[in-house]
């Protein structure tokens, strides 16, 4: 496998600062009490705004989330070039400007396809997973490895370069209509993330998309998430 060319230098994780400080004027939300009622045309537009004002802060949020990132050569086998997205929880204005980042792409989704639930996968699932539930208003339902949780479970197989393994989520975690976002750090081959989708469509629920913090596009993970709406937050040319 040969290693990536590296990327150009990015702004450091003190950039991210500055950003934090204005994030609460970008916020698509932010008005003034006193404001006058609005017409529809001015809604209409007031809403673009917004959504323009949403995209900008969501362009420059990604450029300090990956000049947090790390980068390690020959790891974990050689020639292989390992992105590290642990730093991004390691300062706490970095792991706030994520769960913005990861709101605002959720929004892009669409109103009508905000998430009722938030499933993550074992286990870098759960370390943003939970947070974002609660900024959605949300319920966050964990998938893990087969014989970690108690009581009833449904499961599904996915390979894995040495064999199959199993996903399994507990019965009724998920409910009959529930709107599910299923979310995971990295999109690789793709095989779990398509298991926990099958374990929320045997669960009744209505699988609306993947989100991946990264993902290895020469790997083509989104061909087994059947054509579903499948979103990255960050691209790197590793």
């Amino acid at each position: 496998m040969t290693t990536p060319v590296d990327p150009a230098p990015l702004p450091s994780v003190e950039a991210a600062a500055a950003l934090a400080s204005t994030t609460a004027n970008d916020h698509p939300d932010h008005h003034s009490s006193s404001a006058p009622a609005a017409s529809s045309s001015d809604a209409s537009r007031g809403q673009s705004a917004a959504a323009a004002a949403g995209a900008s802060e969501l362009a420059r949020t990604k450029i300090a989330l990956l000049g947090a990132l790390k980068h390690f050569a020959d790891f974990p086998i050689p020639g292989i070039k390992f992105i590290d997205i642990l730093p991004l929880f390691q300062d706490p204005v970095i792991h706030t400007a994520l769960l913005r980042a990861l709101e605002l792409q959720v929004l892009e989704f669409g109103e009508d396809a905000k998430p009722d639930v938030v499933v993550g996968l074992d286990a870098r699932g759960f370390l943003f997973g939970p947070s974002l539930a609660l900024r959605l208003d949300a319920s966050f339902v964990p998938v893990r490895k087969k014989g970690k949780m108690p009581g009833p479970c449904v499961t599904a197989a996915y390979e894995k370069e040495y064999g199959t393994d199993f996903f399994q989520m507990q019965e009724g975690a998920v409910k009959p209509g529930q709107k599910v976002l299923v979310v995971d750090d990295i999109i690789a081959t793709g095989g779990s993330a398509a298991a926990a989708g099958a374990l929320v469509k045997q669960l009744g629920g209505n699988l609306i998309g993947y989100m991946f913090i990264l993902e290895i596009p020469v790997l083509n993970g989104r061909s087994k998430l059947g054509g579903t709406k499948t979103v990255t937050l960050l691209e790197t040319n590793e």
